[in-house]
């Protein structure tokens, strides 16, 4: 029995080519083919500018190494993958763990006014399994506290708050192309931002603080994309909007069914906003669903569906946050933490695949 796997990341035909392209030329390092990236992502997204670098994990950092002190604390939500505090660490501040709502699994507001202290310098909401965050109550929240704006959109390509694209909100957005994102180019990331000069640092630290041939200013680390990324990415970006209806299609497809199952949740997207569905998420209350997250995911797996943890415990549950966060209880994370359990919905499944994977589901009910 064929499994229906969670993620596709096969490449068509024109982007192999594309990386062919660049092999043959002998010319792999960061160059026109990543500044041709940087200048389509921006077009497409509407910011001013963009900085490739090798992973989403740099980009976040990138934008951090502009204007994070030691020991400033930055706002983070304590459920989404550990880039988004470790990249705060590793910069140099402290990232502060706030709570989540249960129902869209974002950044819980009020829970973030609890955390502020004359130390905090930043926020960094995350437009969570492509659910998009309410912009306007984070940007009022940022201005109210003059803090900085980092948003992590590692899985939110192309979505939009009112209309406009999530990346043009902000002083940083930072989206990454690893394998099973939206789009994807092996691995390799971007970070976008109003303000020049930020910009141009972020460069300079991408490539050692070098200004000149042999000619370093600052200190910087080796954050570069190759040539062979960038032309992947930008081929996908002539199909990123193809690719993210199929998601959408195979989100609607999945709701009709879930929402309809006594006990199991699908993520509730964000009024006002459009969901790109990077993952499709649910949680499973045992008792009214009639089996725990983890007996669902081995009885599907029989069916020939795979599914994912994401994510099994919350970051101020990783051992390594254990000093920095101390005891924190932070209900919401907790709570999805063990219930939640990610389906296929990629955009190579197709619309029978989906209602498969829907049909699964509910056969699994006792």
């Amino acid at each position: 029995m064929s499994m229906i796997p969670i993620a596709d990341t096969r490449l068509t035909p024109q982007e192999i080519e594309a990386a062919t392209r660049v092999l043959r030329s002998g010319a792999l390092r960061q160059g026109p083919e990543c500044e041709g990236l940087e200048k389509e992502f921006c077009a497409r997204t509407g910011a001013p500018h963009g900085v490739v670098s090798s992973n989403g994990s740099t980009a976040l950092h990138l934008a951090y190494t502009t204007f994070l002190q030691p020991g400033d604390e930055v706002l983070v939500p304590a459920f989404t993958f550990i880039a988004t505090a470790s990249m705060v660490a590793v910069a140099g501040g402290t990232p502060v763990f706030v709570d989540v709502h249960r129902e869209t699994f974002l950044m819980d507001m009020t829970d973030a006014e609890r955390k502020i202290t004359p130390k905090t310098k930043a926020i960094s909401p995350v437009h969570l399994f492509g659910n998009v965050c309410d912009v306007d109550q984070v940007m009022s929240f940022a201005a109210r506290h003059k803090l900085k704006v980092v948003w992590d959109a590692a899985q939110a390509h192309m979505a939009q708050w009112k209309g406009k694209d999530v990346g043009g909100f902000g002083d940083f957005v930072g989206y990454s192309f690893y394998p099973t994102k939206n789009m994807f180019t092996g691995e390799g990331g971007i970070t976008l931002t109003p303000h020049a000069a930020a910009a141009q640092a972020m460069r300079d630290y991408r490539s050692h603080g070098q200004t000149g041939p042999y000619y370093h200013t600052s200190i910087g680390h080796n954050f570069r994309m190759t040539d062979v990324e960038a032309a992947i990415g930008r081929e996908m970006l002539k199909r990123l909007d193809a690719m993210n209806a199929a998601r959408q299609r195979n989100a609607a497809i999945l709701n009709e069914t879930l929402n309809k199952l006594p006990g199991i949740s699908p993520q509730q997207p964000t009024a006002g906003a459009t969901h790109v569905w990077h993952q499709y998420c649910a949680v499973v209350e045992p008792e009214a669903f009639g089996m725990n997250r983890d007996e669902l995911g081995a009885k599907l797996k029989e069916k020939g569906v795979t599914t994912g943890v994401h994510y099994p415990r919350g970051l101020h549950q990783q051992p390594a946050f254990e000093k920095t966060a101390g005891k924190l209880s932070l209900p919401g994370t907790e709570y999805l933490a063990q219930r939640i359990i990610a389906l296929p919905v990629h955009h190579g499944l197709s619309e029978q695949e989906a209602q498969q994977v829907a049909k699964a589901v509910a056969a699994c009910r006792p």
